[in-house]
């Protein structure tokens, strides 16, 4: 059984900053990447941010240049830096795990963590 927990989340006001992390335990093997997606109210879930193992990053090119996506492989933890914060950027923010069950990742399953609510506002 894997365990994916989200902390970090509360109020931030414009221009300000939160803090994420994901921790992740339970039976893996190996964790290949991780990412993080928000769901805003009335909207779909969207991808914020990306990160493999090598550290190679994706951003959502509304996240760009403020968000920065980080990963502690050896603890299973991955963090989310929100920086200039916008009121745009609240959402229910959600860590997505898949965790390759087999050493070639031929059987993936995907995880996902509770959610942790950011409201972003004056």
């Amino acid at each position: 059984q894997v365990q994916v927990v989200e902390s970090g989340g509360g109020l931030g006001q414009p221009g300000g900053s939160l803090r994420l992390s994901c921790a992740v335990s339970g039976s893996i093997f190996r964790i290949n990447a991780m990412g993080w997606y928000r769901q805003a109210p009335g909207k779909q879930r969207e991808l914020v941010a990306s990160i493999i193992s090598g550290g190679r990053t994706n951003y959502a090119d509304s996240v760009k240049g403020r968000f920065t996506i980080s990963r502690d492989n050896a603890n299973n933890t991955m963090l989310l830096q929100m920086n200039s914060l916008k009121p745009e950027d609240t959402a229910i923010y959600y860590c997505n795990v898949p965790v390759c069950a087999d050493a070639g990742c031929y059987h993936i399953d995907d995880y996902w963590g509770q959610g942790t609510q950011v409201t972003v506002s004056s």
